[in-house]
């Protein structure tokens, strides 16, 4: 039987800001805070109401954009398309975020990482991801019976099924593909909204937006 998020051997537990668990990303941010003084360089909190129907799952902090301002998606090309599809379809005030204090508040919805720190080359490593799931495990726990995850990626994907106690065989990621999760949720995939996905069209707007809209329709029955 699969677990819920809060048992097993990734045991939920609330984010902690000063996490150094990951010995390597704890020294990458270590030498980020040196280089660049002004920027966040720490662990990334999730943003939006902790009681919302969809949960926005990304990969990890960009190096300007969530690592520079302590929020994620925020201030990097990755967020553009978010949050502007985001705001079209109701789940935002804002079509832009562009830095933690703009004013902008999410509406029933919640974006977090997969992994919160900030990983050298944007590429966190599978002990790291598992390490971090704990904090998204948590995260799943707090999600209302009936609500929606927004998984953008193959690896926010597999943390996902992780914190939920399921194998990767499970549920293969697809863009667009939709998977049923313990207490009625819905596991919606899509590919990564980052600059290479979309420069490349492997990731239009339209193809981001009817993604979405599959989570919306979920909630609004």
């Amino acid at each position: 039987m699969p677990r819920t998020p809060h048992t097993g051997p990734c045991a939920a537990r609330a984010f902690d800001p000063a996490c150094e668990t990951c010995p390597r990303l704890a020294a990458f941010l270590v030498d980020v805070r040196r280089a660049q003084p002004g920027y966040h360089g720490r662990p990334v909190p999730s943003f939006g109401d902790p009681r919302a129907r969809l949960l926005v799952v990304g990969l990890a902090p960009g190096m300007h954009g969530a690592n520079r301002t302590g929020r994620p998606f925020t201030g990097d090309h990755a967020g553009i398309l978010l949050f502007r599809t985001l705001y079209e379809q109701g789940l935002s005030t804002a079509p832009e975020s562009v830095a933690a204090d703009d004013g902008l508040k999410l509406l029933d919805c919640r974006i977090t990482n997969a992994v919160r720190c900030l990983p050298p080359a944007n590429k966190p490593t599978p002990a790291e991801v598992r390490e971090c799931n704990t904090y998204l495990a948590w995260e799943l726990g707090r999600l209302p019976e009936k609500g929606a995850v927004f998984a953008l990626g193959a690896i926010a994907h597999g943390a996902v099924l992780r914190a939920y106690g399921l194998s990767a065989s499970a549920a293969r990621f697809a863009h667009a593909a939709t998977h049923e999760l313990p207490g009625g949720r819905l596991l919606v995939d899509s590919y990564h909204c980052s600059r290479y996905n979309t420069q490349t069209r492997r990731l239009t707007p339209d193809m981001f937006a009817e993604a979405l809209s599959v989570a919306r329709e979920w909630l609004r029955r």
